[in-house]
């Protein structure tokens, strides 16, 4: 496959610096420091405040891969359809700069990524071959980054429906899939519902779905203390 077809089969499209570099354009200098410069402040927000963050950061660490800000993540202008993305071939999570303009979104993008990050470390996900691979870490991101919330659903206005996490984590999953991959809706379904149960119910590194900040604080201080549990057995 050559290389600009690769890159639009992987979704490398919807990150155009990903493939051009860097904006040279005089014109767009100004805009484009102050869209980085709060992106990089909203991301020292949260990997210093968010406990969902917290948690990935320190568990990517335990696991012998440890997230260095500089060098892990990339505030970058994309596609006006997505917020983030995990470029597994530089291990680099990219923080779209143009569409993150909240602390809070920034928080769930940062630990949505993180989760991508930490499946890379610790699962070895073939990525760009086994589509399964990509649908269970999409399915595992969405679950438990905070994605479907009660707060962040009110404010989609979905909620009160039957199963509703699970709905919610199933419909983002799919529309992450079909964002990055050249493949139909019915392969993108059926590759869900093959892993679903089993990535659903893969709670690590929270030990459970944090369904708010109070749970990953408890899921945050609980893995802090594990080796002092275990310690003391």
């Amino acid at each position: 496959m050559d290389q600009t077809k690769q890159k639009e089969e992987f979704g490398y499209d919807l990150f155009p610096e990903r493939n051009e570099g860097k904006h040279s354009k005089t014109l767009l200098k100004d805009s484009l420091l102050a869209f980085n410069h709060k992106c990089q402040f909203m991301l020292h927000v949260a990997m210093e405040t968010s406990p969902y963050a917290k948690l990935l950061l320190t568990a990517m660490k335990s696991s012998g891969c440890e997230v260095l800000k500089e060098r892990h993540f990339s505030c970058e202008d994309c596609d006006g359809t997505v917020s983030g993305g995990f470029d597994a071939a530089s291990s680099q999570i990219v923080l779209c700069q143009n569409n993150i303009h909240q602390q809070s979104h920034m928080n769930r993008v940062v630990a949505h990524e993180l989760i991508h990050a930490f499946d890379h470390c610790r699962a070895h996900v073939d990525w760009f071959n086994n589509y399964r691979h990509l649908a269970c870490s999409e399915i595992r991101a969405a679950n438990l980054s905070g994605d479907c919330s009660f707060v962040s659903e009110v404010f989609r206005l979905n909620f009160g429906l039957k199963q509703h996490q699970q709905e919610c984590v199933r419909g983002r999953a799919l529309r992450s899939i079909l964002a990055v991959r050249k493949i139909t809706r019915e392969e993108a379904e059926k590759l869900v519902d093959s892993v679903f149960d089993s990535c659903f119910n893969d709670h690590a590194p929270f030990g459970r779905i944090p369904h708010s900040k109070k749970d990953a604080k408890f899921a945050h201080r609980d893995y802090a203390n594990r080796d002092r549990y275990y310690a003391n057995l």
